[in-house]
């Protein structure tokens, strides 16, 4: 069986081979309690391993692996704000999101694992079976080797079902890129105690529930291909959908099929083309602890205005990692973000408004975000008609609302940060004309670019890994 049709058919089987949709709910509580997690925050000449180097400018850790935080300078056309200067993450290297796969029942489950991160709001949820930094998985930190890190390490490559190097947040990241990875055993395998088989219908329902489903699961399954098929066949997955089957539908259809787009294919490239040229991004290193605009003391960095974001110093003790207590410096946010796909039917076919983004720590200047991404300033309080399609999905009414939820960034580098997160289907209300830099694309189209590097930002890619087809 194609790959493609081994993912289809998961995306479509509610009823795995194990547990429920409660179940999964109650075993994720059950692990919550079952470790113990104590979270401090402390001061940054107190973080063990960790210090100020006066000569680079940078909060590093001891073993030069890992991240640091640097001061950095921006400089750049896109905007009304030509520069800047802000703390951000350096990690340079890239770590394994992988999920391991296999069919039981001739459905493909996937082993997600019940995880705490020391950022997490409610401390466990669903992360992929592998997440790891190189400096994790290369034991730099003295501690355990990850669980199941060999099977990706021989994976031959006719196991691997998916393999893609993603962004990260391009606001708090500098050029940071992990390697999402699917692969698929047939060998009978160890199941640990935090780990449980789930189908990708199952993941997918999962993502509805408040901050239960990590970032790294979410940008991971928003890479898996469906391919596209003929409308006969559409039609009969729509039948096998035993939901109210029209939203579903409706997703289902955009995203199996490449007819009556608004835009080719060509279009698209070309309008991601013209941004990339058009507008330049020049990143350079300042010194940390002058950074303008920024206080940095003892126990965080912040501005004195308390916009966008701080870096705080905290020590983590959790009982299950691989190593069970640390010190390491975390970005806190200054509130809650929100992140929304306005979606129209044209053409027969829905459509997604995409914007075409800068953010200071892309790889390659341009990446497609949700028709609204705010992360950085407080949306609540930004005057109305100052950002395109904000007041509209803030007042969207309940029954345009497909997908409606908070979730969680990182938690390994965010401390407690979730954001709204959002997909409305609008009307005549909204025109088929966008601003300059949006553009129309079905959910098929968006997938495609998704098959390559640094093409959709990280909160696009965890609002598609949303979308149901059930």
């Amino acid at each position: 069986m194609k790959k493609t049709q081994l993912f289809l058919k998961s995306a479509f089987s509610l009823e795995g081979s194990f547990k429920t949709i409660p179940q999964m709910i109650e075993w994720v509580a059950e692990q919550n309690e079952a470790v113990n997690v104590q979270i401090t925050k402390s001061r940054f000449d107190k973080l063990q391993q960790w210090s100020y180097d006066k000569d680079s400018g940078r909060i590093a850790h001891n073993s030069g692996k890992f991240f640091s935080i640097d001061g950095i300078a921006v400089e750049t056309d896109w905007g009304k704000v030509p520069y800047w200067e802000q703390p951000i993450i350096n990690q340079p290297e890239v770590g394994y999101l992988g999920f391991i796969t296999k069919e039981f029942n001739g459905i493909l489950h996937f082993l997600v694992q019940a995880k705490i991160e020391p950022g997490n709001v409610n401390y466990v949820q669903l992360s992929p079976t592998l997440q790891a930094t190189r400096s994790n998985y290369t034991q730099v930190h003295k501690g355990r080797q990850p669980l199941y890190l060999d099977y990706f390490r021989n994976a031959s490559p006719n196991q691997v079902l998916l393999d893609q190097l993603q962004s990260e947040q391009g606001a708090r990241f500098l050029r940071k890129r992990n390697r999402n990875i699917i692969i698929k055993v047939e060998e009978e395998i160890e199941v640990y105690d935090n780990f449980q088989w789930v189908t990708l219908a199952q993941l997918k329902t999962l993502m509805r529930y408040d901050n239960l489903v990590n970032m790294d699961t979410r940008t991971v399954i928003s890479g898996i291909p469906f391919g596209t098929v003929n409308q006969e066949s559409i039609d009969f997955y729509t039948f096998l959908d035993n939901s109210d089957g029209e939203v579903s539908s409706k997703i289902l259809r955009s995203a199996l099929t490449d007819e009556n787009s608004l835009h080719p294919i060509d279009e698209v490239i070309s309008f991601i083309t013209h941004f990339k040229s058009m507008y330049s991004l020049k990143v350079s290193k300042v010194d940390l602890a002058k950074t303008d605009q920024w206080v940095f003391d003892q126990e965080m960095i912040y501005r004195p205005d308390g916009k966008y974001f701080r870096v705080i110093p905290v020590d983590v003790q959790i009982g299950n990692r691989e190593v069970v207590s640390w010190s390491q410096p975390m970005v806190e946010p200054a509130q809650e973000g929100l992140c929304a796909f306005v979606c129209k039917e044209i053409n027969g076919i829905l459509h997604f408004a995409v914007q075409a983004k800068l953010e200071c720590g892309n790889h390659d200047i341009i990446e497609l975000a949700p028709t609204v991404q705010c992360l950085t300033g407080n949306y609540r309080e930004s005057k109305q008609g100052s950002l395109p399609f904000l007041d509209y999905v803030l007042n969207a009414a309940q029954d345009q609302v497909i997908f409606d939820c908070l979730q969680s960034e990182e938690g390994g580098r965010f401390y407690r940060e979730q954001n709204r997160n959002m997909a409305i289907i609008a009307g005549d209300e909204i025109s088929v004309e966008l601003p300059e830099n949006y553009i129309w694309m079905t959910l098929g189209q968006l997938h495609n670019f998704l098959r390559y590097n640094n093409y959709l930002n990280i909160q696009a890619r965890s609002l598609i890994a949303a979308l149901s087809f059930v």
